[in-house]
């Protein structure tokens, strides 16, 4: 983990400080290696540092039920189904710019850079 990334993580508290060694090198322990993997696959799937602060938070209450946990992915999959769709939406326009471009000729006559202007993308 490079520096930035883990001033990062303890800004937001999602990791402490370590105790330096005798030749001042960072020792994490065991539960701040778990964290940070927790943190990383977390990412991976799409969830921000602050969602992921609240899962952590999550499992360190025993107060709080599984399903809390399941509303929140539930919610990150309709999350990352809006953004596929709009990512599909994305495809479609571009491939129709593209297959209006023969490719030649000067750019001000350019059909792609002419659609960016359009009022409506």
């Amino acid at each position: 983990m490079n520096v930035q990334t883990r001033r990062d993580y303890a800004r937001r508290c999602l990791l402490w400080g370590p105790e330096r060694d005798p030749n001042d090198y960072r020792r994490y322990d065991r539960d701040a290696v778990r964290v940070v993997r927790f943190v990383k696959h977390a990412q991976v799937l799409g969830f921000s540092l602050a969602e992921i602060k609240e899962l952590l938070a999550l499992r360190l209450d025993s107060r709080r039920a599984c399903g809390d946990v399941k509303r929140r992915a539930e919610a990150k999959l309709v999350d990352i189904e809006q953004k596929i769709k709009g990512l599909r939406a994305m495809k479609r326009t571009l491939t129709r710019f593209i297959a209006a471009c023969s490719g030649r000729g000067p750019t001000s006559e350019c059909p792609i850079l002419d659609a960016f202007d359009e009022e409506k993308p």
